[in-house]
């Protein structure tokens, strides 16, 4: 698996307003079905917040990593936001969050595709360089080849 085939230009958020995090999900969700990924969004959209739900997934560090299986996924994708000032996230580390990356699988994938993305996207994030030159990046390009070694 490669992070980088999961991202597109246009589910990469450098700036995103901040809101509600269902606002941000929601944002973070139209980007996907922009790229193609995301055919139901209202149905992504739920899925994703049904397991914000059951327990949240800001893992700390300034980061959440949401994420959802549902029938409105063509496709496994992954999309990134870069929040313009942090926001809430009820976060493992009671903090804000100023990172994001979303997961989207298909839910007729019976594997565990969406662990393997989260675990290969935690491993990476838990090192503050690599949070540093995303909170610094400047353009989706380098988003995409900053998780190309992942």
């Amino acid at each position: 698996m490669n992070i980088q085939d999961l991202l597109s230009k246009d589910s990469i958020f450098l700036s995103l307003e901040p809101g509600s995090k269902e606002e941000i999900i929601r944002k973070m969700a139209a980007g996907l079905t922009d790229s193609g990924s995301v055919t139901d969004l209202e149905k992504y959209v739920q899925a994703v917040l049904a397991r914000e739900a059951q327990s949240s997934t800001g893992i700390g560090f300034g980061v959440a990593i949401p994420h959802g299986k549902s029938a409105g996924v063509a496709r496994a994708s992954l999309s990134f936001a870069r929040l313009a000032q942090p926001a809430d996230w009820e976060s493992l580390d009671d903090k804000p969050v100023s990172i994001v990356f979303m997961i989207a699988v298909p839910e007729e994938n019976v594997g565990n595709e969406h662990l393997k993305i989260l675990v290969a996207l935690s491993r990476k994030l838990i090192h503050e360089e690599f949070r540093e030159q995303l909170l610094k990046a400047g353009s989706a390009d380098e988003i995409i080849e900053l998780v190309k070694n992942i």
